[in-house]
């Protein structure tokens, strides 16, 4: 069964990212709190888990553990986006994953802080790569600049920057894709990307593995609008019909709600025949297409 392969998965991706986290303890305990505290508040861990399931589709045979500090590294950059995304200068929301958001647990200034240092520490446990392998090495430099890249101006941040410039805004539809496919699909291209490049992938597949992303950061997009309208709070630990109160354009509100869920079903259809193209490891092939079929068609 799909769903209890996904739970042993997700549960070996928590350990695994969460032995990264900095310890509690010295002058730097209040901070490391902070940190720990909206890392360890739940989710999907999609990224860290789309990262290694690509690469055991792709894997040349090398060990997994060389991804394992940029699964870490990737998680701490989507939960420091978190902490900033919810303070009150952006979205000003009270709870988050059905908890207090960081800012209401430990105040403004400490969330800004544990955000900038869950950014800093995952840099610095990515860079912690060490191998006598020339191959290795490369792939880790082309890692790297793939992880300094897509959650900047030229990936999240960027799409983030232009939400907020446009926020009290009508954007059109050009702007609205921009914000999806920055703000939304950078992160999840800089995962399977990532997955891709540690696995020895060659480039035109880690271009295809890109794209196919881009596709599942859009439809993953997509779905929380269509949940927004939809969604059960109490199953989605935050708010729904915010949107509408806060009279954000969305992909609901431009194309409506059964376009949106066609929408939906054609990048996800998308994805899974761009990597079903690769070969790969066909066990790990089908898991990621279920997982990709489960992440935009959840509860609608």
């Amino acid at each position: 069964m799909f769903e209890d392969e996904l739970k042993k998965r997700i549960a070996e991706v928590e350990d695994l990212v969460c032995s990264f986290l900095p310890e509690e303890s010295g002058f730097q305990k209040r901070i490391a709190e902070a940190m720990n505290y909206s890392f360890k508040a739940g989710g999907k861990r999609l990224r860290p888990l789309l990262m290694l399931s690509i690469f055991r589709f792709l894997s040349d045979g090398r060990d997994e553990k060389l991804i394992y500090p940029y699964m870490a590294a990737l998680e701490m950059i989507h939960t420091y986006s978190l902490i900033h995304d919810d303070l009150p200068a952006m979205d000003n929301d009270d709870f988050r994953r059905g908890l207090p958001t960081n800012h209401k647990k430990f105040g403004e200034a400490m969330a800004i802080l544990a955000g900038d240092g869950l950014l800093n520490y995952a840099y610095e446990i990515a860079s912690r790569f060490e191998s006598d392998d020339i191959d290795a090495m490369r792939a880790h430099i082309r890692a790297m600049k793939v992880l300094a890249r897509k959650p900047g101006i030229y990936g999240m941040i960027g799409g983030q920057a232009l939400d907020v410039e446009l926020n009290d805004v009508k954007k059109t539809e050009e702007q609205l894709k921009f914000i999806y496919e920055y703000k939304t699909g950078a992160l999840i291209e800089c995962a399977l990307m990532i997955g891709a490049i540690m696995a020895g992938a060659s480039d035109e597949v880690i271009r295809s593995v890109e794209k196919a992303a881009s596709d599942i950061g859009l439809a993953f997009q997509i779905v929380d609008d269509i949940l927004d309208v939809v969604g059960d709070e109490e199953k989605l630990g935050k708010p729904v019909h915010s949107d509408e109160k806060n009279m954000k354009t969305t992909y609901v509100s431009l194309y409506g709600m059964e376009a949106s869920k066609k929408r939906v079903r054609e990048l996800s259809l998308n994805a899974k025949e761009t990597l079903s193209r690769l070969g790969g490891n066909k066990e790990e092939g089908l898991f990621i297409e279920q997982l990709i079929e489960w992440l935009v068609e959840r509860d609608f």
